[in-house]
């Protein structure tokens, strides 16, 4: 079996409440051919001290030119060395096992482009299922935790699209799967990679103008105008209380 390296992914900001444990869900991995790279957009509080205190084993890169979450993620992984990118926000954990069921898979089908590993959202989340992508969100389980990449692969699709404020990755999503037709999979149900904490910046965005984007994105990504607004419409009447809030 070829040990692939895995390069992880991590964009901090005053994250010291909950990167110590980020850092150590990596950290202590049994699967250890990793690197660990955090993105630090010019940080106030301790996470610079926190981040110092593991420098053996995680490689800090200073993002003083910061332009956001996501230009800060392909400033990683421009940077990254490994075969295979994953992204783990800096609030969230992998269990144990995750990076060597990652090279599991890897090995297992060699064409294989990315995988989506199962994730304790605010729900387990898993599966992934690319003929619903038209005309739903849940396709897929989580971007941070769940999502890996081919290298090789992320570059065929290009990096993150800043123009984006909140849902570049769906963006990425929708041109792997739809433009350049990239072979992904998911993990069994039982094979979780990790937790995604609630309070992220998906948590915190006004409801509408994320709608108001993945319309964009939806439309950039060459969807049908009236399939996409009737989406819209029945997303609206949905979540109606919280555009009210």
């Amino acid at each position: 079996m070829k040990n692939y390296k895995i390069s992880i992914i991590t964009v901090t900001k005053n994250s010291e409440k909950f990167l110590p444990q980020n850092i150590l869900s990596v950290k202590s991995q049994k699967y250890k051919n990793f690197e660990h790279i955090i993105v630090d957009g010019n940080s106030k509080d301790k996470t610079i001290k926190i981040i110092n205190s593991h420098k053996k084993s995680v490689k800090l890169i200073k993002n003083k030119k910061d332009k956001g979450l996501y230009h800060a993620m392909n400033v990683g992984i421009k940077r990254s060395s490994g075969d295979i990118i994953g992204i783990l926000n800096s609030d969230d954990i992998y269990f144990r096992n995750t990076l060597k069921i990652v090279n599991k898979y890897f090995n297992k089908y060699d064409d294989l482009d990315f995988l989506f590993g199962s994730v304790y959202k605010h729900k387990l989340l898993h599966g992934y299922n690319p003929n619903i992508i038209n005309w739903s969100f849940g396709f897929y389980t989580t971007h941070s935790v769940g999502f890996f990449i081919k290298k090789k692969s992320q570059f065929k699709v290009g990096l993150y699209d800043i123009k984006y404020n909140y849902s570049a990755d769906y963006d990425l999503f929708l041109r792997m799967i739809k433009k350049y037709k990239l072979k992904g999979i998911s993990t069994k149900k039982n094979e979780i990679f990790g937790r995604f904490r609630p309070g992220g910046l998906s948590s915190r965005i006004n409801f509408l103008d994320y709608l108001m984007e993945c319309n964009r994105i939806r439309i950039n990504n060459g969807q049908n105008l009236i399939q996409v607004y009737l989406i819209f419409i029945l997303r609206i009447l949905k979540n109606f209380k919280k555009i009210k809030r």
